[in-house]
């Protein structure tokens, strides 16, 4: 048996509220104990919006009452808020600003906006920004003249992550992080999986793009899921929405990358736990690790997952390492495939 920290997940879609037919706070954080993720920041692109503090109180009182492992809540950037956004931050983990398309309402689409949420938001309090190409090249830019922190959220693609190492290589206060699907998929594996199932933002990209990821890996801060739940009847439709589950694969798949030399678990730990802290200025957990059988052969199976939306796209591969058992500040929050804390276990990490 191996130990590591418990992980931190700094970017999932919990669907609550408006959407909890695809994941809610119970299911989510029952996926992400199963998983070995002990924390976990949920963005704010539900229905409604998070994105004044009725919505963000409807969203802190549903986790409160269901969550099982702890959490956080961003606030969601808008055209009509970001003087009135400011009353929030200390009862969030960060702004998430949406600048490319992605799955609901929340879009900045101009660059006087941007500049407005950046310069109002508080400079101690971090952004995540959903931006690609030159969208990724703007936030950067502004975080070097407005001179604050950015983390850029899943960088999927050559030139994007060459970009980021150029902009740390100047010294601008840019972060960044990657999922399992854009380091362990491809455009090749988006014709396996079929036109719905496959639809994901950033999309799927190229072998290059994906090897440029691992061959820059020392530039990746954070590894983050970006936990994305639909159904599958929503996937097979006629107008699927972009995204994947991603909770209970993504370990899996990090210790099967360790297993092939392509990683080590000082490089997990890292990027599933110390960095996230730092970044997101998370507290210690005590008395709070995962417990895993590095040796420990299992096939992704939907059908024995805790997620609510019924499939993966890694469905039949087999991992090598297995969570057995998570210890969540001194209680077993889950062992062998059975969650063991209540409804309210979690915690607001930034309760007011």
């Amino acid at each position: 048996m191996i130990s590591l920290p418990g992980l931190i997940d700094v970017h999932v879609h919990l669907r609550e509220p408006g959407a909890t037919h695809k994941e809610d706070f119970d299911s989510g954080t029952r996926a992400a104990l199963a998983g070995g993720f002990t924390t976990v920041l949920c963005m704010p692109n539900t229905t409604p919006p998070i994105t004044d503090s009725t919505s963000l109180e409807v969203a802190k009182r549903a986790a409160t009452e269901k969550a099982r492992c702890d959490y956080g809540i961003f606030a969601g950037a808008g055209p009509e808020n970001p003087r009135s956004l400011q009353a929030l931050a200390r009862t969030v983990c960060g702004l998430k600003l949406y600048l490319d398309q992605t799955y609901g309402p929340l879009r900045l689409d101009s660059l006087e906006l941007l500049q407005a949420h950046m310069q109002a938001w508080p400079k101690d309090k971090p952004i995540s920004a959903h931006a690609e190409g030159r969208s990724l090249a703007a936030v950067i830019l502004l975080a070097a003249v407005l001179d604050r922190r950015v983390h850029i959220c899943h960088v999927s693609r050559k030139e994007e992550i060459l970009l980021i190492r150029a902009a740390k290589e100047k010294g601008i206060p840019v972060t960044c992080e990657v999922t399992p699907h854009h380091l362990f998929l491809d455009e090749r594996d988006a014709a396996a999986l079929g036109p719905g199932r496959s639809e994901v933002r950033p999309r799927l990209a190229r072998p290059e793009d994906r090897q440029a990821l691992w061959e820059n890996m020392e530039v990746i801060d954070c590894f983050a899921t970006d936990h994305a739940p639909h159904t599958l009847q929503e996937k097979d439709g006629d107008n699927p929405p972009p995204g994947f589950p991603g909770l209970e694969t993504a370990l899996g798949l990090w210790l099967e990358a360790v297993r092939e030399g392509r990683l080590s678990l000082e490089q997990v730990a890292s990027k599933a736990h110390y960095r996230p802290r730092e970044i997101f200025g998370l507290p210690e957990q005590v008395e709070t690790e995962v417990e895993i059988d590095p040796q420990a052969s299992w096939e992704v199976k939907a059908a024995s997952l805790q997620t609510r939306c019924g499939w993966t796209p890694f469905e039949g591969m087999r991992l090598h390492g297995r969570v057995r058992r998570v210890r969540l500040r001194g209680q077993i929050a889950y062992e062998e495939d059975e969650i063991r804390v209540p409804r309210g276990y979690g915690r607001d990490i930034y309760s007011s």
